[in-house]
């Protein structure tokens, strides 16, 4: 993606200033940040930094994103904890989605544990 265009995670921010640097390897400086990095990686199609950043003991051996899934915009709702003199974190946030049946949501509430310095996602539970 070009740095100069706006990140898809709608913070405000090029994605040069936002998400890519975090995507290119940068460590998170926070939950939430990781959260919107995982969102706009879910946004690009990189399965490889979505496993990359999923914590190895509830990570999956692969992930089938559906190529038929655009991702539109992110609502951050309630973020506790994950800043950074904390250990964990959650966030919890609404994504925006539009696929051959229509438009739809994902809510859901995401745990986040930071170790040896780095943020990574725990789990979730999707809110219905």
């Amino acid at each position: 993606m070009d740095d100069t265009k706006p990140c898809p995670c709608r913070r405000g921010d090029t994605f040069g200033e936002c998400c890519g640097p975090v995507l290119a390897g940068r460590p998170a400086p926070s939950a939430e940040a990781l959260m919107r990095s995982r969102y706009t990686a879910f946004a690009l199609g990189d399965a490889d930094y979505l496993l990359r950043s999923w914590h190895p003991a509830t990570r999956p051996a692969a992930l089938d994103l559906d190529p038929g899934r655009r991702w539109l915009f992110l609502e951050i709702r309630h973020t506790t904890g994950g800043g950074p003199f904390d250990e964990s974190g959650t966030v919890e946030f609404t994504a925006h989605y539009r696929d051959p049946a229509g438009r739809g949501q994902l809510h859901e509430v995401s745990r986040f544990t930071r170790t040896e310095g780095r943020w990574s996602y725990l789990d979730g539970d999707i809110e219905h």
